[in-house]
């Protein structure tokens, strides 16, 4: 069978790519077609465009941006109806993928969504097009399926790719190691988002902060879209290491995080990593967000577990001050604390039981079967 695949972002691409993996060993005869990355492509797909010329982040850089993203929407249409596919599997990317759902629905192509956009965060009244468009929806959070049950529409809980993905680390993504200098000290990991614009804002904030802690060493996970002379730009000597396609070896040797909110906040509690969470957007923005988003936490983290296990730090809350302050708590026990009471000791109590609400392994395998089914029935 022919799938056409689309993710505009690297998590997007990763579990993608997972799902490609089990789809072709279930139809060895699949062909594959994306919008996507490097990992989805090493899968076998021809990628058509890849997500870094995709991703455009907040209100106010979309309006920007909309020609472009017209576009893209336009030659889409076009190339699926061209390839004529089984089915369009549409991995989060909402504002994108949504429109792309009813097009090709009316082309008789079976629409697939795996991983659900946030609806219950924002944008609610955008389950019932979801209703109208999507064949079937594949969630990965626990809740998700009580959401949309509220709907009368029936989803298929699947669990969350990521404990496939760590699950299989380091045989994805090489060998484990991690390509730093011999030291002594403990390791802080700095992960500051994917997009230039995000980085800019987070990563000066996370330097300051290191540049308090000289008894641990720190190391940035390098965006693979974003060069390093960018990061340099901003390190401007400090004795911070940059390292590239090595953010699970990097979890995996940290001691603890801080980390831009989004999908690394879940791999680093699944890494077992006691972190900070950080947000910061432009002040227009925010500001449309803070009225629109319905949710309590913004970390996957405290969403899935519903209370606050790791703190996050929002827009004028996060200061290199408040980052210094947290850091401190989960690195080092305050004076009289014991080694299970303290901030660290809780918040790893908190994260074994992340991984049993999350469904446990399987996911990709359990989606690829269940598309397969539905595509056959």
């Amino acid at each position: 069978m022919k799938y056409y695949v689309i993710a505009g972002e690297a998590s997007g691409d990763l579990h993608g790519s997972n799902l490609l993996k089990e789809l072709k060993r279930l139809d060895p005869g699949a062909q594959f077609r994306c919008w996507g990355g490097d990992l989805m492509q090493a899968q076998g797909a021809e990628l058509v465009k890849h997500y870094r010329e995709l991703a455009f982040m907040g209100f106010t850089e979309v309006l920007l941006n909309l020609r472009t993203i017209l576009r893209n929407i336009d030659r889409c249409k076009q190339d699926i109806a061209q390839w004529k596919p089984d089915c369009v599997i549409l991995i989060d990317y909402p504002g994108f993928n949504l429109r792309i759902a009813g097009f090709v629905k009316s082309l008789g192509i079976k629409v697939f969504y795996y991983i659900s956009p946030q609806i219950w965060a924002w944008k609610e009244s955008r389950v019932h097009k979801i209703k109208q468009v999507v064949d079937r929806m594949f969630v990965i959070l626990p809740f998700e399926e009580a959401f949309y049950s509220k709907y009368d529409y029936k989803v298929d809980f699947v669990g969350h790719p990521l404990l496939d993905a760590i699950a299989s680390y380091p045989e994805t993504f090489g060998s484990g190691a991690l390509d730093l200098p011999a030291d002594e000290r403990k390791l802080i990991a700095l992960l500051p988002g994917s997009r230039k614009q995000e980085i800019g804002t987070m990563l000066p904030l996370m330097l300051a902060c290191a540049a308090r802690f000289p008894q641990f060493r720190f190391a940035v996970a390098g965006a693979p879209s974003v060069p390093a002379s960018f990061y340099k730009e901003h390190i401007a000597g400090r004795d911070v290491a940059i390292v590239y396609n090595q953010t699970y070896a990097l979890l995996g040797r940290a001691h603890a995080a801080l980390v831009t909110s989004g999908t690394a906040t879940l791999e680093t509690a699944l890494f077992g990593v006691p972190e900070v969470v950080c947000y910061k957007g432009g002040a227009i923005s925010y500001m449309i967000a803070k009225r629109l988003v319905k949710v309590k936490y913004i970390s996957l983290v405290n969403l899935v577990m519903d209370r606050e296990v790791v703190k996050e730090l929002i827009q004028y809350e996060l200061t290199a001050e408040n980052l210094t302050r947290e850091l401190r708590r989960i690195v080092e026990p305050a004076p009289g604390e014991s080694a299970a009471g303290n901030v660290r000791g809780k918040i790893l109590d908190e994260y074994a039981e992340l991984k049993k609400k999350l469904g446990g392994s399987g996911a990709s395998a359990k989606t690829a079967a269940l598309m397969i089914a539905y595509l056959r029935n």
